[in-house]
């Protein structure tokens, strides 16, 4: 597993980097201003999934699932955000993220500035 670098996004703009996804899964910061791009050119369309810790609620009687992406095939670009706390792996202090398969998706994590 690999932690993802966060890319800041800034007035002057952003030259954006991707990485090619980890086949363990990879990890990423939380924050109300972090955001994940995935691009996918396989043939087949790619499901990625952001774990949600158990016990991550706060409210009573609320209980999330993970949410599952679909990153379609061939041309496929899929912006996911915020990856808010709600994503904070107790332990790590980061998003834990799966893919279903890694062949040809890539992904980049980027930051907002803030004003």
């Amino acid at each position: 597993m690999a932690t993802l670098t966060t890319q800041t996004i800034t007035r002057a703009g952003v030259t954006p980097t991707y990485a090619a996804v980890s086949g363990g899964g990879d990890a990423c910061e939380v924050g109300d201003d972090i955001y994940l791009h995935f691009k996918n050119t396989n043939a087949a369309a790619r499901n990625v999934t952001l774990a949600i810790p158990a016990g991550a609620s706060t409210y009573p009687n609320v209980t999330y699932t993970n949410p599952v992406v679909n990153v379609p095939a061939t041309t496929g670009d899929k912006l996911v955000g915020p990856i808010s706390a709600l994503f904070k792996d107790p332990t790590t202090g980061l998003c834990q993220i799966t893919y279903d398969a890694s062949a040809n998706l890539t992904v980049g994590c980027f930051k907002l500035q803030a004003p």
